[in-house]
């Protein structure tokens, strides 16, 4: 006998991706997505009065996170969370009774998800499970730092994050790059890449953090390998790593 179609309801604040991940849902034929919002507000409205198998619910939002709208629901429903956040970050959620989906989201990964809520569809969340998804919800929405501080002689400068195209590693020395300056700063790149939110900065190279906000175009290089240009004055070009070029792939969505 076949299953029925398990209820969800969808909640981002990017209608692109609304769209895109009902339509990969649909295609599963495993669902019937009962509603969607990009409002964090409607959306607790709706699923405090609704009984719904899953929710598919974006971690990093603006005026609510996920873990925030969870929070001001009367019962915690079953939640499929869908980030821009790197694997190694999320593998705890791998032992709970909920999930996770990296974007941009794969159908393969997404049929699996759907048959782990299958697998637990009505099962009650102990309160040990509830409280272990909480806190790792909570450390996942942490704050990012907007500001990063560079020593030059006796005078702190402090750089926005969001003015700086990328971070680069050169004679032992760490550097963040503007579109104006580059500052040195007393961390390594791998410091920085724990450090920053990773929705926005990626590892592209052992020696270069990027911005991927500044990125204009990707292209060849040398020997097959890929290079991107930035929005700069300079066009900068950034070599990528033979080895991060499947993560620079899938976050860029070429």
């Amino acid at each position: 006998m076949s299953l029925k179609p398990l209820r969800v309801y969808v909640v981002d604040d990017e209608p692109l991706a609304i769209k895109r991940l009902t339509r990969l849902l649909r295609q599963t034929g495993r669902v019937e997505v009962v509603g969607s919002t990009n409002s964090p507000a409607e959306a607790v409205a709706f699923l405090s009065h609704q009984s719904l198998d899953a929710v598919f619910l974006d971690i990093q939002m603006p005026g609510m996170t996920g873990f925030e709208l969870l929070q001001k629901l009367p019962s915690e429903p079953a939640v499929v969370f869908t980030t821009a956040f790197d694997r190694f970050a999320l593998d705890a959620f791998e032992v709970n009774s909920i999930d996770y989906l990296v974007k941009p989201i794969e159908i393969e990964r997404l049929e699996r998800s759907l048959a782990k809520l299958e697998r637990l569809r009505g099962t009650p969340q102990s309160l040990a499970e509830s409280e272990q998804i909480r806190a790792l919800a909570k450390e996942l929405t942490r704050k990012y730092p907007e500001r990063i501080s560079s020593r030059i002689g006796e005078r702190v400068i402090f750089v926005e994050v969001s003015k700086i195209t990328h971070f680069y590693a050169k004679d032992k020395l760490t550097y963040a790059a503007t579109g104006s300056k580059d500052y040195a700063v007393d961390l390594t790149i791998s410091e920085l890449e724990q450090k920053l939110d990773p929705a926005v900065f990626l590892r592209i190279h052992r020696a270069t953090l990027l911005n991927v906000g500044y990125v204009e175009e990707v292209g060849s290089w040398f020997g097959g390998g890929l290079v991107v240009r930035l929005k700069d004055a300079k066009r900068t070009e950034l070599q990528i790593a033979r080895d991060r070029v499947r993560d620079v792939k899938e976050r860029l969505e070429f």
